[in-house]
């Protein structure tokens, strides 16, 4: 079969012929249908995580099953040990002795994939199988992230998105289906800011220009700047969640940050999760643009992606993009 393959960190992707997967045990293989290129295979190119090298990258896989048809995999592969609490609960993407696809373990940018348990495929439904890719990680990423929101976003509250990128049109459409909160968008990106206006936020600004507090802030970047901006913004007894990986850390005390605001990171999704996730996507028609590209253009796809120069997603599909 063909697949992308990173030999060596911040090396080139490979087109390449790549021997068939085997299943054993509890394995199974699945026919790729599309996989989503993420900032985390960036992440693995750039050594950022202890990735096993060489190998397959990507996580965002959308597939065809022989008995079960169009499925998603959800990508969080846990040690599955009856003894670990965290796979044994149902919170699989906090396993300490996680092995991911395509981070730890062969992913999707290739035209088949061996899955690590039949029970990671989840039925994709009716949904279109490139638009749904990113749903994988970056729309369950966000999906759990608004989820931990909720709670304080009753009529009349407000929340506030930093970074309109990908994740952040996730998250402003998510917030939108599941309350009645005023949402408003921040980036630097006049661009993006004109997206989130489509994705349905009900305000838009840039961080020099946002003004006020916020029951509960999202930030997608996770840098010094936008958190600090989410330590000034939040409201007293206000929610603040970091999901991006850029890095920035701010005091925390008391005194240094709003009386009684919570902050927490959020991690990924639970495969419960990704079921409530497609439920919602067959149910709504999400808005989030995705770009097919061939597979073969793998490395092209990522170089425009680290450059900032895809507005939404990118999928890339085996046998070349339709």
């Amino acid at each position: 079969m063909k697949a992308v393959v990173l030999s060596e960190v911040n090396g080139p992707l490979e087109y390449v012929d790549y021997p068939e997967p085997t299943p054993s045990g509890n394995e199974t293989v699945i026919s790729v249908t599309a996989c989503g290129v993420c900032h985390s295979d960036l992440h693995v190119v750039e050594g950022v995580y202890p990735s096993p090298l060489p190998m397959i990258l990507g996580h965002e896989v959308v597939g065809v099953h022989d008995e079960l048809g169009p499925v998603m995999v959800y990508p969080c592969w846990g040690c599955l040990k009856p003894e670990c609490w965290a796979c044994s609960s149902g919170q699989e993407m906090i396993c300490p002795n996680a092995t991911e696809a395509g981070l730890f373990r062969n992913g999707g940018y290739a035209e088949r994939m061996l899955i690590k348990d039949r029970s990671y495929l989840v039925p994709l439904g009716n949904l279109d199988p490139v638009k749904a890719a990113p749903l994988a990680c970056g729309g369950l990423t966000a999906f759990r992230a608004v989820s931990h929101t909720l709670p304080k976003l009753a009529a009349g509250k407000r929340a506030l998105v930093l970074g309109a990128g990908g994740l952040g049109q996730f998250g402003i459409e998510f917030l939108k289906l599941q309350s009645d909160a005023h949402v408003t968008a921040v980036d630097m990106s006049r661009d993006k800011l004109d997206r989130a206006k489509v994705m349905g936020a009900d305000a838009v600004a840039t961080p020099e220009e946002l003004e006020g507090t916020f029951d509960a802030v999202i930030d997608f970047v996770g840098a010094q700047s936008t958190l600090e901006t989410a330590a000034k913004h939040v409201a007293r007894q206000g929610i603040a969640v970091v999901v991006g990986l850029f890095g920035g850390q701010i005091p925390f005390g008391f005194g240094a940050v709003p009386h009684e605001a919570q902050f927490m990171t959020s991690v990924w999704g639970s495969q419960k999760q990704l079921g409530e996730l497609l439920a919602l996507a067959n149910k709504h028609d999400l808005h989030h643009s995705v770009e097919a590209v061939a597979l073969q253009d793998a490395q092209s796809a990522h170089d425009r992606l680290h450059a900032g120069q895809i507005a939404g997603r990118v999928a890339l599909v085996p046998g070349g993009a339709q």
